[in-house]
This record gives structure tokens, C-alpha cells and sequence, in this order.
């Protein structure tokens, strides 16, 4: 997941324009889900568990409001011509949901979502320029730490 955030902080770049960005940005969102759904899947069939047991519906029903919130943002930021406000909302959002979804995993969880909660502060009080540094480092940076940690501490 971390990976395709660092790839798209320099695919996004490479060409000017919102719609590219935007649609680089979404496209790795997009990619990263279809990795960590997979991931969970490969998790569940190892462990021997339903992949909707009450854990897990309680974390995809406390994870999807805030990722179901910052798509419609999405959308009415980007109709609003307020672009710039997309990494902050993108990453206090999903911070948020990681936060409530952690709630019903391992301690970790919900303490990776509040540096993503930072991260989007951070990206709300930058420089419009910084925001895809701060988008690769906060989705890849932070992915990449936590999920190693989770992976080596709690078999992923």
C-alpha cells in the first residue's frame, strides 16, 4: 500500500494539471485498497476465520464512513476549484477511520491513524507544494513503518 503513494507522488508531478493529479492520486487510493483487501483476504484464509467475523465487520464498519466521507469530498472540493484542500481532508479522514477500525484490532492500529490524523494538520498548514511529499510520506511513509512493525509483531 505504501508503495503505491511514494509511485504516485512522482507520477503526479511529472505533468501539470489537476486532473492528473487528482486521477494519480485516486488511482493509487485505488490500488492500495485492492492490495490491503487482498492482503485481508490472505490473512483470514491463513488464520482460518470468516473474513466478515464480527471483528472484521466492526472494523470495515467503522473504517468506510470516513473513507465514504472524504470520496464525496472529493468530489465537492474538486468542483469547488479547492484542490489544495484534498491531501489534508484525504489524510485526517483516513486517519480517522484507521483510528476507529484500530479500536477493534491490535494497539498499534489506532496509533498509526493518529499520525495520519498529524499528517493531514501538517498538510492543512504547508505549502500547496509540499502535498505530495506529504501525501508519499504520510500514505507511503507511514504504511510502510507500521505495516513492517505489524507484520513482524503481529503476523500482519
Amino acid at each position: 500500500m505504501g508503495t503505491a503513494a511514494l509511485a504516485a507522488a512522482v507520477v503526479a508531478r511529472r505533468r501539470p494539471g489537476t486532473e492528473w493529479w487528482l486521477l494519480t492520486w485516486s488511482a493509487a487510493a485505488l490500488g492500495a485498497f485492492l492490495v490491503g483487501a487482498i492482503a485481508v483476504y490472505r490473512k483470514s484464509r491463513r488464520a482460518e476465520t470468516p473474513l466478515f467475523s464480527k471483528p472484521g465487520r466492526k472494523f470495515v464498519l467503522s473504517l468506510f464512513p470516513p473513507l465514504a466521507a472524504g470520496a464525496v469530498l472529493t468530489i465537492v472540493l474538486y468542483r469547488a476549484g479547492l484542490v489544495v484542500l484534498l491531501p489534508g481532508t484525504w489524510l485526517l479522514l483516513y486517519g480517522a477511520g484507521v483510528v476507529t477500525g484500530g479500536a477493534f484490532s491490535v494497539k498499534i492500529v489506532p496509533a498509526m491513524g493518529l499520525c495520519f490524523m498529524l499528517a493531514g494538520i501538517i498538510a492543512f498548514l504547508c505549502p500547496v507544494a509540499w502535498s505530495d511529499w506529504i501525501l508519499a510520506t504520510a500514505f507511503g511513509g507511514l504504511h510502510i513503518i507500521f505495516g513492517t512493525i505489524i507484520a513482524r509483531r503481529y503476523g500482519g
